[in-house]
């Protein structure tokens, strides 16, 4: 059973939510002198030898041989490591950073129905709703895009990005059933898989990197370092601590703070349909997740 929130609690998840945030932003600096595979293979190369080496610094146990185990951090990996960092890196190319972290917040609206489905979470009246605004939010966010599928690849990038958040939520639901595994160990082994199947497509294709400039060769390590393995561990801290629902505010934040770095730093266009579609989105988030929230927030 965990505890109530303290304060170490919600500085963590507001740091987290700042991460997350602002991990559109690093990966828009990364492109600036790499490739999207390159940046992709750097993330989770770098993420998965951090984590590796804290696992045997801190003497996680590794798992032994077990087919069903195996098989989910195989597909886990490839659905939350490799297919949406590709994705992602890949259309950030052609939308703006802001456009791509919005996409991020439906996730957990994806979620909800898979979960109907493939687990024990039935999806009530009261989630419905709030799954059916989330998702008309979604709509509103790539829709203008949608209306010229075939006149250019920004829709195309579009449609990569929010596929990544459907990556991420069918992730979420094969880490639920994945068999036990220390979290830590699993994130570093998922990584693993990602960089396995990355890296030889990089070397394919784009080749070996080199230095280009400060800007977008630190921007590729604090990848790997900061969203991917410094998140990583945070999120396990605040999860031991207070809980899965209480890390749920992330998902707050996340397309917010995405909007501010990429009008702020990157001096990206926020057309006002993407005001629309997060107001949508993250009201039908709320709606979906209300009585935990007002659990967690009011206690009652």
């Amino acid at each position: 059973m965990v505890n109530q929130p303290t304060s170490r609690d919600w500085s963590g998840v507001f740091s987290l939510g700042l991460i997350w945030g602002g991990t559109f932003m690093v990966v828009a600096m990364a492109l600036e002198g790499y490739g999207p595979i390159t940046v992709a293979t750097a993330r989770t190369t770098l993420g998965a030898v951090t984590l590796l080496g804290l696992v045997a610094v801190t003497k996680r146990r590794m798992p032994g041989f077990s087919a069903a185990l195996w098989w989910s951090i195989v597909i886990i990996g490839i659905l939350s490591s490799a297919l949406p960092f590709l994705l992602l890196s890949w259309g950030q190319q052609f939308v703006p950073s802001a456009f791509a972290g919005l996409s991020m917040a439906a996730i957990p609206l994806m979620v909800l129905p898979l979960a109907h489905f493939f687990s024990d979470e039935p999806l009530n009246a009261r989630r419905l709703v709030g799954v059916c605004l989330g998702f008309s939010g979604a709509l509103v966010l790539i829709g203008p895009g949608l209306a010229q599928i075939g006149q250019g690849t920004e829709p195309l990038a579009q449609l990569a990005c929010v596929s990544a958040a459907l990556c991420y939520a069918c992730a979420s639901i094969f880490t639920r059933r994945c068999p036990p595994i220390d979290p830590v160990v699993l994130a570093a082994l998922t990584l693993l898989v990602g960089a396995i199947i990355l890296l030889p497509i990089m070397l394919m294709t784009e080749g070996l990197p080199a230095w280009e400039g400060t800007r977008p060769s630190l921007a590729i390590i604090a990848l790997g370092l900061v969203p991917t393995a410094l998140a990583t561990l945070l999120r396990v801290s605040i999860i031991r601590s207070a809980g899965s629902v209480f890390l749920t505010l992330v998902n707050y934040q996340v397309p917010i703070w995405s909007m501010v770095f990429g009008a702020w730093i990157l001096s990206e266009a926020l057309p006002l349909w993407f005001f629309v579609a997060l107001a949508m989105i993250l009201t039908g988030l709320a709606i979906s997740q209300w009585f935990s929230l007002r659990k967690m927030l009011f206690g009652y």
